[in-house]
């Protein structure tokens, strides 16, 4: 818990305080009776509700999996995610801002990313494969946004949402760019927000997609991203939005802000090309940009054996998760990436391909 937080002395019903929270907080109406309608829900699963006790701050993982369970009977496995991420928003929440001791849904989240990451009937793709796959595309804002995610790990809208400021380089074809202050000192890297969420405005421009993360990310840009982002940044267009988007569109929308839709199919089109993609086919089999965020994820913890750093880069832990490891996490985190990331190759290709 962050210094100067101030704890409510008592809290009568816990869901309405969260949910006035999250109200000031700009979430719309319509979010804030989702999470009421599925945290009610879950609030009466409980041994006690039905007697006018209180039982959410005395619920175990096991309450919270047994819940989880019986919303499979009807449900998709994407809408049950949903749902347990409003659950566990509702305990970090509370337990952030002094109201819980404890956060029975962080095991349960876990162990779900755990199941969907290791999914056997996914379509399995070594590092070799990846590698002649990437060197295949030669378009610098295909291959720049590629790279980012499969080096990175972030989400669709996490990779549209950055803004020049959120990336810092050695070797910067940019002179006018001033970074965050959370990049000061930390050359190489890239700054991922938890803030951003569509609709919102966020450094003077209104949002078309959103951030998940739980907490503000820093990530380490190898040389091998380093080199791909320098190459895009040469002939990047002229920005149109003064929020000067990383990532910009180089057809129809020349200059605007790329689009999660235009991500996808920069994706889908070279997969398709590599027969990694079926219009017909279930998300098993297809290459999306989701399934490099897997394709990270399982190669990443597989070579580290380190949970805690691969989630912490995915931006699925809370700062209070971090403060348990180490006090120089920024340079533990920096150094097992270096070591364990898996290289993709950078060939010369500047001077062959034109946007």
């Amino acid at each position: 818990m962050s210094a100067g937080t101030d704890i409510p002395e008592a809290v009568e019903d816990p869901i309405e305080y969260f949910l006035t929270d999250i109200t000031y907080q700009g979430k719309s109406e319509r979010t804030r009776d989702a999470y009421e309608r599925v945290l009610r829900d879950f609030e009466t699963s409980l041994s006690g509700a039905e007697t006018g006790e209180q039982p959410l701050a005395d619920a175990t993982h096991r309450d919270c999996m047994a819940w989880i369970h019986d919303q499979r009977g009807g449900l998709s496995e994407s809408t049950v995610a949903t749902y347990a991420s409003y659950l566990h928003r509702f305990y970090a929440y509370m337990v952030q801002i002094g109201v819980f001791d404890s956060n029975p849904m962080a095991i349960v989240v876990e162990e779900m990313d755990e199941r969907i990451d290791a999914d056997p009937a996914r379509r399995d793709v070594s590092v070799p494969e990846m590698r002649q796959f990437v060197s295949g595309i030669r378009h610098p804002l295909d291959r720049a946004a590629i790279v980012t995610l499969l080096k990175t790990g972030m989400r669709v809208g996490e990779l549209c949402n950055l803004d020049q400021r959120d990336l810092h380089l050695i070797d910067d074809p940019r002179e006018d760019v001033t970074v965050r202050p959370s990049l000061d000192g930390r050359p190489n890297s890239l700054f991922v927000a938890s803030e951003p969420a569509r609709g919102s405005t966020v450094n003077g421009e209104e949002r078309t997609a959103s951030n998940k993360r739980r907490r503000d990310t820093v990530i380490p840009v190898d040389d091998d991203l380093a080199e791909t982002l320098q190459a895009w940044l040469d002939v990047r267009p002229d920005p149109v939005s003064s929020a000067r988007p990383l990532f910009s569109s180089t057809s129809d929308n020349w200059g605007r802000r790329l689009t999660p839709d235009a991500v996808r199919h920069i994706v889908t089109t070279h997969a398709s090309e590599a027969g990694w993609y079926d219009n017909g086919g279930g998300v098993e089999e297809n290459v999306t940009p989701h399934y490099f965020r897997h394709f990270f994820t399982t190669h990443l913890r597989d070579r580290t054996g380190d949970r805690g750093i691969v989630k912490y880069l995915r931006g699925d832990v809370a700062q209070d998760i971090i403060d348990t490891y180490t006090h120089d996490w920024g340079d533990r985190v920096r150094e097992v990436y270096e070591t364990h990331i898996y290289e993709l190759p950078v060939a010369e290709y500047r001077s062959t391909c034109g946007v």
